[in-house]
């Protein structure tokens, strides 16, 4: 009896995870999509026919930027343009991107799941220890499971020449994951 109990109450709160996720799923849907409450199996359509869209309109939306970039900046600035663009540095559950701001500061915005519970403290702690300035952080987060965090950072002039986006997306990461993981 105490098992079919258990069991019962075991499918009952996967039975309400699964209906949080697709409804979640299913906000994330056109505005006309989300008028009727849709069934599962046409949430999973809709949703399967709709990334298609999306990844088509990034297309065309970076090909757009791409041809006003060339005439604002003309051919020549566009090619070093090109190559300062930042990186994105992602694991499973978590994504670093860090972005130039002048000679001195950086931007650095963290996505991660709230699922696992990381420390921002850590990333701050080595962030100066490493010579950074913490000017400003923000921290929001989704409907969804996702945590923001955007970090405002300065760094001294005789280091600013040295600020590389990606290997600072990297040690942000290192930091905010795997450090956190150990003070468990």
């Amino acid at each position: 009896m105490i098992k079919k109990l258990s069991h019962n109450a075991n499918e009952r709160n996967r039975r309400k995870k699964m209906n949080s996720l697709f409804s979640t799923l299913r906000s994330c849907l056109p505005a006309s999509d989300q008028l009727n409450k849709l069934s599962i199996p046409q949430t999973v359509l809709r949703t399967v026919k709709y990334i298609p869209d999306l990844q088509e309109q990034v297309k065309k939306l970076t090909q757009k930027k791409e041809d006003l970039l060339v005439r604002a900046l003309g051919q020549r600035d566009m090619e070093s343009y090109v190559k300062q663009q930042p990186q994105a540095v992602a694991s499973y559950v978590s994504t670093v991107f860090a972005t130039k701001n002048g000679d001195n500061e950086v931007m650095v915005q963290i996505s991660s799941s709230k699922i696992r519970k990381f420390s921002i403290y850590n990333v701050l702690s080595g962030l100066e220890e490493d010579g950074f300035v913490v000017v400003d952080v923000s921290s929001s987060s989704s409907r969804g499971e996702r945590l923001f965090y955007t970090l405002h950072l300065q760094v001294g002039k005789t280091d600013s020449n040295k600020i590389i986006c990606e290997e600072l997306s990297q040690k942000i990461l290192y930091l905010y994951e795997e450090c956190g993981n150990s003070f468990r």
